[in-house]
């Protein structure tokens, strides 16, 4: 199949999961995740009119995507790996949204890179539901304490993400964040990928990742 093939499989299968639900999101947007994904890729799913895309390093992004903004005004880009407060600085200048923000440092980085420039991403907190030591995102029981820290910051704060464990049951998971969003009046919400979106959706995911169902595996490094 090719890309936009993919994609328009991928917008009924969120559409159906949507009818499906007791109570989907208002609306649920597809995040196209372009990780190693060449630029003739990615232009052909802005042909088929996909417009938001996910990236998940601010060097490779940098490498494939000014020069697409300018030529696309619509396309909106968000940072969905991990983030150094080192990048800062690019992040902020290329992306739209940066669901990663995940610590205090962080924060405070993008606080002063706003104060500094004017320039603040939308941004949504990654929590690290699994508890996995090796994985990106606030522990669920500092989260509380970082969304009160990012709002005394001003910064704009507008929702959740995660990435349950592999050998998880992503559903519980999915609730959890869901519970927490609601509990701190966070309108947003990013999980799913290509293997559990349609489940994402059933639990109120506003925004799902999906890259290899719509690119094919993604090269190697």
């Amino acid at each position: 199949m090719s890309i936009a093939e993919n994609l328009a499989d991928i917008l009924a299968r969120i559409d159906a999961a949507r009818k499906a639900a007791i109570k989907p999101a208002a609306a649920t947007r597809l995040v196209a995740v372009s990780k190693t994904v060449p630029e003739a890729s990615i232009r052909e799913a802005l042909a088929a009119g996909q417009c938001l895309f996910g990236e998940n390093r601010v060097q490779e992004a940098q490498g494939k995507y000014p020069a697409l903004k300018q030529e696309f005004p619509d396309l909106e880009l968000h940072l969905i790996g991990p983030l150094q407060t080192n990048k800062v600085k690019d992040a902020v200048a290329l992306f739209d949204v940066i669901q990663t923000l995940d610590r205090p440092k962080l924060a405070d980085a993008l606080a002063h890179e706003r104060d500094k420039g004017g320039r603040s991403p939308r941004l949504f907190l990654q929590v690290n539901t699994g508890e996995e030591p090796q994985k990106a995102g606030v522990l669920p029981r500092d989260a509380a304490g970082l969304i009160a820290h990012a709002r005394k910051l001003e910064l704009p704060l507008e929702g959740l993400m995660c990435i349950p464990p592999v050998e998880d049951d992503a559903a519980p998971h999915f609730a959890f964040l869901a519970k927490l969003a609601r509990d701190h009046d966070l309108s947003h919400l990013s999980m799913g990928m290509s293997d559990d979106f349609e489940l994402a959706v059933k639990f109120g995911a506003t925004h799902v990742r999906v890259g290899t169902a719509i690119f094919g595996a993604r090269l190697k490094r």
